[in-house]
């Protein structure tokens, strides 16, 4: 046992006190200790439920001969985060939770760790971690939230955001929008749409290393909490058979992954997160992968905010096993890798049935012939910049308007309130990048606005910062290399026009060579907004958002 390192031995005695010192008996000590890494705490809904998981799966691990030690790890809400300075410390708290695992667990040599969590950038950071580490891991998350109900209509937190805008639009009063603010979110989970949250807790389970329901099962429902007793068990397994996360997250589960999201139509912020795990497993995958995987697998359901569903009706409809069984039955999805059940997804899926094919579409009926994501490049985003295709409007598919430029989201969200921003407008916000944010900021508030205004249809906004998994509309975001690098984003002018074409996979700005050349000789990069502290030293490690905004 990897534990023995800290327990056995004549060297050893005075570690055995130690532990002996937090009421630890013999029997507890030399059975495997399983580190449980709980991201509760009490700034976010999705975690504010996290100590009753966390209790849930400690009692698995004794059940199953364990001993579970618990220590805690940060978390950020994006949705408090939104829209201040604030949201540029969520991103990089990505690799922060990363670090802090490895550093628990590697300080404290555990045989297997359960990761506990439930929200954005919290679940890529443990995954991260755990394939690092290369230990037995096995992730469970806190569940996905109930939708509201508003009107005889079902609501989430984007219905609230949108609501802004409508607010300001004139479509509802200000009385609506508090009314709707009372019941949108009804109670304790991630939020309840396919946003990055969710998005990522359905990837950990196509990837294998989560167990099947962990992405849809409600936060409320006693189900959730026999998943946690179950990763409990499962990880005493996975000790005793020595299956690693690599053993598991293969190049051909990554593909799985990749697959489901596309079928989904997940947040464009697994083009950040799928990236940055695959490379602590020494895997690349590249942007042109997404697209590859996208043009081959339909959209087969459609969830808010694009669609009308929420993660309670994937749930009841066979949840992300249902989804995969379309996939593998076509060819789409492979049946050899691991899992964190033991077993090959091939096994786990053989008993599978869709149980409702408006929510889980068969082949033959997709909501979009290609993917949720695609990927676009050109000489406005030579690297890349990426949108959410299944939540744009067909008439904005392709599109050219005119450019309307400002250097922060704070700059581009007054100007869209404002009323300043005209139908055939693209609104470009830049100097948001991982590096120039610093930190990447997603731009719900601008994007809410906007759709609550009614000008989805109308308006499209680029970005080098990136957007929620609750944007809808032509928003193409990471767009790379980023203004402050000297991306060719940082030389649009105000009235430039660009020609966005996504079915083509292109976003064109449409000034000559010269032009361009003369534009960047000019250009001089800007001063860090951030000077001091965890952000400036993020600003200046991190890479470009086209590679995973990792540290390098």
């Amino acid at each position: 046992m990897r534990s023995n390192l800290m327990k056995q031995g004549l060297e050893k005695y005075p570690h055995r006190s130690l532990l002996k010192a937090m009421g630890l008996t013999d029997r507890e000590i030399d059975q495997p200790i399983i580190g449980i890494a709980n991201s509760f705490n009490e700034f976010i809904p999705g975690h504010i439920h996290l100590d009753k998981i966390t209790q849930a799966a400690k009692a698995g691990v004794r059940l199953a001969g364990g001993t579970p030690l618990e220590f805690g790890v940060i978390g950020v809400c994006d949705g408090l985060a939104m829209h201040h300075q604030g949201m540029k410390y969520s991103l990089p708290s990505r690799e922060l939770i990363a670090d802090s695992v490895e550093i628990m667990a590697m300080a404290h040599p555990v045989d297997g760790l359960v990761l506990v969590c439930n929200c954005d950038k919290i679940i890529p950071g443990m995954l991260m971690a755990a394939l690092r580490l290369n230990i037995p891991a096995v992730l469970i998350s806190g569940g996905p939230m109930l939708a509201g109900r508003f009107q005889g209509k079902e609501v989430d937190l984007i219905t609230v955001f949108e609501g802004v805008g409508a607010v300001k639009a004139g479509k509802i009063c200000e009385d609506d929008l508090k009314e709707l603010a009372e019941c949108a979110c009804p109670g304790c989970g991630s939020c309840a749409g396919m946003f990055t949250a969710n998005s990522m807790n359905c990837l950990s389970e196509a990837l294998g290393m989560a167990l099947p329901g962990n992405g849809t099962i409600p936060a409320v429902h006693a189900a959730r909490f026999r998943l946690a007793k179950e990763a409990g068990f499962k990880i005493m397994e996975l000790v005793e058979k020595q299956i690693l996360p690599r053993d598991i997250a293969t190049l051909d589960a990554f593909k799985n992954a990749m697959a489901v999201d596309m079928a989904l139509g997940c947040s464009t912020n697994t083009v950040l997160h799928v990236p940055a795990i695959a490379k602590e497993a020494d895997i690349d995958l590249s942007l042109d992968l997404f697209n590859e995987i996208s043009n081959r697998t339909p959209h087969l359901c459609h969830m808010s905010p694009g669609g009308p569903h929420h993660l309670e009706d994937l749930d009841a409809a066979g949840g992300v096993p249902g989804v995969m069984k379309v996939l593998m039955d076509a060819g789409l999805v492979s049946g050899k890798p691991l899992s964190a059940t033991g077993a090959t997804v091939a096994d786990n899926l053989a008993p599978v049935k869709v149980l409702n094919e408006t929510v889980i579409r068969p082949l033959s009926h997709p909501y979009h012939a290609q993917g949720g994501i695609a990927i676009l490049k050109g000489n406005l985003a030579p690297d890349g910049g990426v949108v959410k295709q299944s939540a744009v409007a067909p008439e904005m598919l392709v599109n050219e308007g005119t450019a309307r430029v400002f250097e922060s989201e704070e700059e581009g969200t007054a100007a869209i309130l404002g009323g300043k921003i005209k139908p055939g407008d693209i609104i470009v916000i830049r100097y948001e990048g991982p590096k120039g944010g610093p930190g990447m900021r997603e731009m719900l508030t601008p994007t809410s606005s906007i759709a609550g205004m009614g000008l989805d249809t109308q308006v499209a906004l680029l970005t080098d910062g990136r957007f929620s998994g609750g944007t809808r509309g032509a928003a193409i975001g990471h767009i790379s290399p980023e203004a402050a690098e000297g991306g060719p984003i940082a030389f649009v002018k105000e009235g430039d026009r660009i020609k966005i074409d996504i079915p083509a996979k292109t976003l064109t700005l449409l000034v000559d060579d010269a032009e361009l050349a003369r534009r960047k000789a000019a250009w001089q990069p800007p001063e860090p907004k951030i000077k001091h502290g965890y952000a400036a030293r993020y600003s200046r490690m991190v890479s470009s958002g086209s590679k995973g905004a990792v540290c390098e």
